[in-house]
């Protein structure tokens, strides 16, 4: 008999969690599947299952809550992945392949946490901010009244040419400022891929050893220009155009726009957010640098 225990997310993949399951049970056998969404606590499941290797079967988001609600736990057990999202960006970052199960025991210590409207979120891919948090609001408004799949590329299409407004913003790596007109986005990033194969810091590495995390900013262009530009994010090609990408790299990252607007950590959206700041997991004190306007 094995030794395995599946925690799945039943709304993973558009709806298509539980089926998910059945085809991971194919591969590794009959086990034990527990519903993740419906668990109360972790320190009562870790306790019950000692010997356990946890499978976590879903997409990014579903990571981002097991992340977040073992926060503080302290896990023996081997963890692994099985990715069944409707994105599947951390897969993609970390090279992995789709139907495999990946032991993800590196990838799930010491990540960075992002403080957002008084609140502490883990996060295991990016925080987007700008129109990529817009995508994630509307698509969520559709998600409410419509069962049909969500195209979040003619969201941003739309929101860019008549909807979403940028914004100027500041941001603060590591004590010195930047400040930025006409922003339109501005992730911070551990990995290298978000929002569906979006590609904003393409030389990020999630294990880079030194505890840095990336913030990307696509600022200064018109509604075309920008339009123009978008699609070569996800090919990270948008970083030859150095007069209106600004990539900046540190341990701790503040984004400040002018007005609120919408965010998203791991995929999951924040309404009304005027400021982040992430805090990459590091023992090394901050040192003041000086102050750069853009």
């Amino acid at each position: 008999m094995n030794n395995y225990c599946i925690l799945y997310n039943p709304f993973s993949g558009n709806g298509q969690g539980k089926e998910s399951v059945k085809a991971l049970c194919r591969k590794i056998g009959d086990t034990e599947c527990i519903d993740m969404t419906a668990l109360d606590g972790y320190e009562e499941f870790f306790a019950s299952h000692p010997d356990s290797h946890i499978i976590i079967c879903g997409g990014d988001g579903t990571l981002n809550r097991f992340i977040n609600d073992t926060d503080g736990i302290e896990i023996s057990n081997s963890i692994s992945y099985y990715a069944s999202g409707s994105g599947n960006d951390f897969l993609r970052d970390i090279s992995g392949t789709a139907g495999e199960v990946i032991n993800i025991d590196k990838y799930i210590k010491n990540l960075p946490s992002c403080n957002v409207n008084g609140k502490d979120y883990k996060f295991i891919n990016g925080i987007g901010y700008g129109i990529d948090g817009y995508c994630c609001e509307v698509g969520d408004e559709l998600r409410r009244t419509s069962d049909k799949p969500i195209n979040y590329t003619g969201i941003a299409i739309k929101g860019l040419l008549f909807h979403y407004k940028p914004t100027a913003a500041t941001v603060t790596v590591d004590g010195a400022q930047h400040k930025f007109k006409k922003v339109w986005i501005a992730p911070t990033m551990l990995g290298r891929y978000y929002g569906g194969g979006m590609m904003p810091t393409p030389a990020q590495d999630r294990l880079n050893g030194e505890g840095s995390i990336s913030t990307m900013v696509f600022h200064g262009t018109g509604k075309l220009r920008t339009l123009m530009i978008f699609p070569s994010l996800f090919k990270g090609e948008h970083v030859k155009h150095e007069k209106v990408i600004s990539i900046l790299s540190g341990k701790e990252i503040t984004v400040e726009f002018d007005s609120p607007r919408a965010l998203q950590v791991d995929g999951e959206t924040v309404l009304d957010v005027k400021s982040y700041t992430v805090r990459a997991y590091t023992d090394t004190p901050l040192k003041e640098k000086e102050t750069a306007n853009v």
